[in-house]
């Protein structure tokens, strides 16, 4: 793979509150490349989200650097609201405007900010709506449907914007059990896509299966990084090794 592959790059980013009191991030360095699926695991409260929210800057590092698509978005002179457009980001809790209807929360950014036409933005919405099971459900409202339903629209509405990138920051923890399974399928189906995505999850078997490579971070650092057999089938940190003999 040549330097063209890497998507972001994240050089010594930490994150610190109360006057570096809390280390939330710690001097963080990793790569992330085109087509990637990398899963970040490990207990709560290790800076997984944090991490995540810093890759588009919702939330802003203490230090270090991240570059997403050979531009620094830490620089204050970088636009990171254009950036941004080409980083979907699917929430833990749906974040769907619950006075639109499906059609409306799924087409206002690509008029609004691609400048697409309305009919041009319904087409797709529609063709990413079928895609997901879910092609009759243009016309109705959030309150309509299960959570499984409104994370697999929060997910087709940022496919909407045609990233190069989707952020996940725990996807699946709000939902009932069995709504858990109708929303990993949509993710692998964009892994097999060839999708870049960064997934925070605490969901393993995805992990394992779907994930190219898994990070496993505690106390705001990466511990241990690797492929997923080398991640659960031969993990070589104490750490580790405790947490998956917990989880697992």
């Amino acid at each position: 793979m040549n330097d063209n592959d890497v998507l972001i790059s994240v050089s010594n980013l930490s994150k610190h509150y109360n006057k570096g009191a809390i280390k939330a991030l710690d001097n963080i360095s990793t790569e992330i490349r085109r087509g990637e699926v990398v899963v970040i695991i490990g207990p709560s409260g290790s800076g997984k989200s944090t991490f995540l929210r810093s890759l588009n800057l919702l939330e802003r590092p203490t230090e270090g650097v991240i570059t997403f698509e050979g531009v620094d978005i830490t620089s204050p002179k970088t636009d990171i609201n254009v950036l941004r457009m080409k980083m979907g980001m699917v929430f833990q809790h749906f974040n769907l405007f619950p006075h639109l209807s499906i059609m409306d929360n799924m087409t206002l950014a690509p008029v609004k900010l691609l400048k697409m036409s309305k009919s041009d933005a319904k087409a797709k919405a529609q063709a990413l709506l079928e895609k997901v099971a879910l092609g009759d459900r243009g016309n109705s409202y959030p309150s309509q449907l299960s959570g499984g339903q409104k994370q697999r629209v929060a997910i087709v509405r940022a496919l909407c914007m045609s990233p190069d990138v989707l952020l996940f920051d725990e996807p699946t923890s709000a939902l009932d059990p069995e709504m858990v399974g109708e929303v990993l399928d949509v993710m692998k189906d964009l892994a097999k896509d060839g999708m870049t995505m960064v997934v925070v999850t605490h969901e393993m078997g995805f992990a394992r299966e779907v994930g190219t490579r898994v990070i496993f971070m505690d106390e705001g650092r990466i511990v241990e990084e690797g492929t997923p057999d080398e991640i659960f089938t031969d993990p070589s940190n104490e750490r580790l090794k405790a947490f998956l003999a917990k989880v697992l």
